[in-house]
């Protein structure tokens, strides 16, 4: 119909059809040109930032890893291995169903099994693998609460379930076009009128791998020699710092494709300056992002100097990766100000959910539960008190509040307090029966003797690392042998032999 409009207007301007036929054929051609150009940047966009997500699993690894002892490296690793398989799967058959199967009512998802009549004209193959990098993530959070201690069957288990079921149905609530509680949703009855923002997943990402994982950790109970028999801490300190700041480099990389990559599209302007569009949001939530994180990690720093007397870079990594789950709610509808403040408390509420803790004997050997849950809850909090009008209508639409500090009133801030109520008693309600049922058929965690030993050796067929004792004449075969060092002699040392090419 535009096309035959054109011609008779064009026409009637230069009375003459045939031209007016063939200019606005040429016209058409050059707005589809235009249209499968903006479809592939904006494509190409949401692959890149799906790589950068997927590639937080190499960070997860790297600091999972370091934060263990060098006797369960390779446990921890393959679980991270088999988060992203078996979660790929799972996500494949079910969970992305569940999460965006649309049209739908608004608990759950219900098309889209196993891609089935997919992809849409509104999406593509690259949401998929974009929301599977998400999902793979939650599961990954919760493997570092329950290490060094879980059968690696209960991992297979709960991470099948989590990234098909437990997940999934949150993203839905939150993120689907149809969800009960979404600020997207298509026929616009949004929660409070204002549904809630959790941009890139403080909550629906962070906070469901967060509370998982606390319930498997509460579960199973502390590790062997984590607290002594008056209760009071020990420290079972990971075999590596240098990788738990390898993983931690790595996943704030990654964090460019978590927060900018959640608009999905680049390619859109805002219709108010040329220079400023989409693209121009998607910078500043680089830029809170990156605040955030950093803000949190100096805070942590100093904090930790102060309370324990030393600057330990374990604590600074977590601090880092804390304020960036925090602002990863707010980060596209915040200010790069308000991202500090986000970044300040979330290190001050890292700190003291370990201190609490560390109080009530609970163990969690990377944090994974006050790190991602507590900050996670603190970023939802953040969004509903420091969410800007201008950022809020630019990507919600006209008319939406912003947050109670900025003049916006107590919706936002009530569906942002909804958000936290939800999740942890959706999570509490799912995963906490499935480690209780794992625990119950003895299926959740491993023996005394397999735990001493450590998991490489007796479930893994060796350790991660080879080292042969120079002094040990014997063949072993592959191991590692950890032996006490003892003080220097006063004595000199024999001198040692030359080697000579006749001693060879």
């Amino acid at each position: 119909m535009a096309s035959l409009s054109c011609s008779s207007d064009l026409a009637t301007l230069i009375n003459h059809t045939a031209t007016a036929n063939y200019l606005c054929n040429q016209f058409d051609s050059i707005s589809r040109k235009l249209n499968d150009a903006t479809y592939a940047v904006d494509n190409t966009y949401l692959l890149f930032s799906a790589y950068l997500v997927f590639a937080m699993q190499l960070g997860f690894a790297m600091l999972c890893a370091g934060s263990v002892r060098a006797k369960n490296t390779m446990n921890i690793m393959l679980t991270n291995v088999l988060d992203a398989a078996a979660g790929g799967l799972s996500y494949y058959l079910f969970g992305f169903a569940f999460a965006f199967g649309a049209p739908s009512n608004g608990f759950i998802g219900r098309h889209f099994f196993g891609l089935r009549d997919y992809p849409t004209p509104s999406t593509d193959y690259s949401f998929f693998l974009y929301q599977w990098a998400f999902a793979i993530a939650a599961a990954g959070i919760t493997s570092g609460s329950i290490a060094e201690r879980t059968q690696f069957v209960a991992y297979l288990i709960y991470s099948s379930f989590l990234t098909g079921f437990v997940y999934p149905i949150v993203s839905h609530w939150f993120w689907s076009g149809d969800g009960w509680a979404s600020a997207t949703r298509i026929d616009g009855n949004v929660l409070f009128g204002s549904g809630v923002i959790d941009f890139a997943g403080s909550g629906v990402v962070h906070m469901v791998g967060g509370i998982a994982g606390l319930w498997g950790a509460l579960i199973e109970g502390p590790r062997i020699g984590r607290f002594d028999r008056t209760g009071r801490s020990v420290a079972l300190r990971g075999h590596s710092a240098s990788l738990v700041v390898l993983g931690s480099f790595l996943l704030w990389f990654g964090w460019y494709g978590f927060n900018p990559g959640s608009f999905f599209t680049i390619a859109k302007g805002y219709g108010r300056l040329g220079y400023y569009g989409q693209w121009s949001a998607i910078g500043r939530t680089a830029v809170t992002t990156t605040l955030a994180g950093s803000t949190a990690a100096l805070t942590t720093l100093f904090s930790k100097r102060l309370l324990a007397g030393h600057w330990n870079v374990i604590d600074v990594c977590n601090g880092l990766l804390g304020g960036f789950a925090a602002i990863t709610s707010g980060c596209a509808v915040v200010e790069p100000w308000a991202a500090i403040v986000c970044g300040f408390v979330a290190a001050w509420v890292l700190i003291g959910l370990n201190k609490l803790a560390a109080k009530v004997e609970y163990d969690d050997p990377l944090e994974a539960a006050q790190l991602h849950g507590g900050c996670g809850a603190w970023g939802v909090l953040f969004t509903g008190l420091f969410a800007k009008r201008e950022y809020v209508e630019e990507i919600y639409g006209i008319g939406r509040p912003c947050g109670a500090l900025m003049g916006g009133g107590g919706k936002l801030l009530a569906a942002q307090l909804i958000q936290i109520v939800v999740v942890c008693g959706w999570v509490s309600a799912t995963m906490g029966p499935l480690f209780y049922g794992l625990h119950k058929l003895n299926l959740l965690r491993i023996s005394r003797d397999d735990e001493t030993a450590g998991m490489d050796l007796t479930r893994h067929g060796g350790f991660a690392y080879a080292y042969h004792d120079d002094e040990d004449g014997s063949s072993r075969g592959v191991g590692f042998m950890m032996r006490k060092i003892e003080p220097a002699s006063t004595s000199p040392s024999p001198p040692v032999a030359p080697l000579s090419i006749s001693s060879l």
